[in-house]
């Protein structure tokens, strides 16, 4: 009857806190790699730097939010570090993909930034879970 350990308390919380891990990193990765990583690459580029500057901050200011959140907060939601404050800046670089660089472009185009938004969110809710740094420094059990 392994099964029906699978809804005992103790091991219910064990998994959530492995579910929350596989959350973190693997958002945190996919963003780090596939978003954050070529945008802090034009940084080391001899190109000019060419980016939307949605809200008027300039392009390279925009740039630097934009890495700030998708990299360097990225990595910190990976480790498990400042998470719920990491993902501030990630929720505000996705929702300013949402209502400003993608409004009038159709459902598809914003899908991707709502995909990242949802799991931020929840890592906000619900904090870094057991297996982080920010659970070590708590002394969380």
């Amino acid at each position: 009857m392994d099964f029906i350990k699978l809804f005992d308390s103790k091991k219910q919380e064990q998994l959530s806190d492995i579910a929350i891990l596989l959350l973190r990193v693997t958002v945190g990765a996919l963003m780090l790699y596939s978003h954050g990583w070529g945008k802090l690459m034009k940084f080391f580029s001899e190109e000019p730097i060419g980016f939307a500057d949605p809200i008027g901050l300039g392009m390279t200011a925009t740039l630097i939010l934009t890495v700030f959140a998708e990299v360097f907060c990225s990595f910190l939601l990976i480790v498990g570090f400042g998470t719920r404050l990491a993902t501030i800046p990630l929720m505000i670089t996705m929702l300013v993909a949402i209502f400003v660089i993608h409004w009038d472009d159709p459902f598809g185009k914003k899908e991707f930034a709502l995909l990242y938004l949802v799991p931020y969110i929840v890592i906000f809710l619900i904090g870094a879970g057991r297996y982080s740094i920010d659970a070590l420094i708590t002394k969380k059990s």
